[in-house]
């Protein structure tokens, strides 16, 4: 076990052990989760008003399900993965902490039995994933997605629909300078012509690749298309492009998502050199990349279609077409475009003047909470003064005084911080609640 890091007072000579969040694992407070809130319920909001239902997933998955689904020459499988043994004398199995939702949502639907003839689903999630590689801005080992995933639908309209769903969602954020990049990677059978064709043309230049590049020459020869090295990207300017191996169909289907965008009005470029990094992928992919100061982590939405995945984890052949979001990335956006999220404040602070006063606020307190309104009460016992400090503090939109005399003529006088105006009502939850609401 790895020893903890170690602080303390030289001068008093009492050493204490602290123990630290592994890095790249971060604690989240209320003044940051704010943002965080306001953006789940915008994607409950946006997912539920396009028909799709949530699901939820286990963080902790069979290790094998990624060797199969996401493939074993990609770099999560290779060496991002969170990997142990099972602790069950019973079962062989390794398992790992998920690194992506996409196989652990196919999963979930076949086991279940979600997956038969003629089935159609719409699903969204939110949720942590994580990978063990280098932190950065916007990347965590662990980080949190939103995401969604359509099965049973073929046709180029699901493509055009789930992508339309990310355009609503970046819209009803606040989020418009966001440029969608789209691809085609063609079919499983162009797969082979296109990456013969690749690594004829890498091959010559193999010495002059990144590290990187050079092992997924060998490995994930696509995934040196996306590589962020300069030279590497120079290089590739000049490679062949998947775009140019699609079969007749791949080409309609793709021709068909473009004028689907374009009925839809959402702008779109097309990137030849456009790939991901999971091995699941055909025909469409997308990026949904903005220009918000993130560097390499400008890109905040990435999917599409893997009409192969449901069949290679044991399901009926299924077409699928979903996305992935990070959470972490979106947030960082947001506060940079000045759209966080304020963090909550009370409605009411009940302020006690006496001993009294403090056990009536307390009463009221839990009932008016009843009722769903956001409260605050003092519970040291301080002065009226000091808790006039705690609600300005704390951005209470009104407060009410209570003590022995306010309690004897059953009344109470509720302030309104920011007008300065006073109202006297009687001294009962619903018509504190009343005068709170009303305002």
């Amino acid at each position: 076990m790895a020893r903890p890091n170690v602080t303390g007072d030289v001068e008093s000579g009492v050493i204490m052990e602290t123990v630290r969040a592994p890095k790249g694992m971060n604690d989240l407070f209320e003044e940051e989760l704010a943002t965080w809130r306001h953006l789940e319920r915008t994607v409950r909001d946006v997912f539920l008003s396009y028909g799709f239902g949530e699901i939820r997933t286990p963080i902790v998955e069979e290790a094998e399900l990624f060797v199969r689904g996401v493939g074993e020459g990609t770099d999560i499988v290779g060496k991002e993965m969170f990997i142990f043994p099972d602790r069950d004398p019973r079962s062989p199995k390794q398992l790992c902490l998920r690194p992506e939702n996409t196989a652990g949502v196919v999963r979930a639907m076949i086991e279940n039995g979600k997956i038969v003839a003629d089935a159609y689903w719409k699903v969204f999630y939110l949720g942590p994933q994580f990978r063990n590689e280098r932190p950065q801005a916007g990347r965590y080992r662990q980080f949190h997605q939103l995401g969604c995933e359509v099965l049973g639908y073929a046709e180029p309209a699901a493509d055009v629909e789930v992508i339309a769903t990310a355009h609503t969602l970046l819209s009803r954020l606040g989020i418009t300078d966001v440029a969608l990049h789209l691809s085609s990677i063609g079919d499983a059978a162009d797969r082979p012509r296109y990456r013969e064709a690749l690594l004829a043309f890498l091959r010559p230049h193999e010495a002059s690749l990144s590290e990187d590049s050079k092992r997924r020459l060998h490995t994930n020869p696509l995934r040196i298309l996306d590589s962020k090295d300069e030279g590497d990207r120079r290089l590739c300017a000049d490679a062949p492009k998947p775009i140019d191996f699609l079969s007749d169909d791949a080409r309609a289907h793709f021709d068909a998502v473009k004028v689907g965008l374009e009925r839809l009005g959402i702008p779109y470029s097309i990137d030849p050199l456009l790939v991901r990094g999971l091995d699941y992928y055909t025909r469409t992919v997308f990026e949904l990349i903005g220009s918000h100061g993130l560097g390499a982590q400008s890109t905040v939405i990435a999917g599409g279609r893997y009409d192969g995945l449901v069949t290679e984890l044991g399901g009926r052949p299924t077409p699928a077409v979903g996305y992935a979001g990070g959470v972490e990335r979106l947030v960082l956006v947001l506060r940079a475009l000045g759209l966080a999220a304020p963090a909550a404040t009370p409605a009411l602070m009940l302020i006690g003047a006496d001993q009294a006063g403090h056990a009536r606020c307390g009463e009221l307190a839990f009932a008016l909470r009843k009722d769903g309104l956001a409260v605050e009460v003092d519970l040291r016992g301080r002065s009226v003064k000091a808790q006039m400090r705690h609600a300005d503090r704390a951005g209470a939109r009104f407060t009410a005084v209570v003590g022995s005399s306010e309690i004897e003529r059953g009344t109470v006088s509720v302030k309104n911080m920011a007008a300065g105006s006073v109202t006297t009502v009687p001294m009962t939850a619903d018509e504190l609640a009343r005068a709170v609401r009303g305002a």
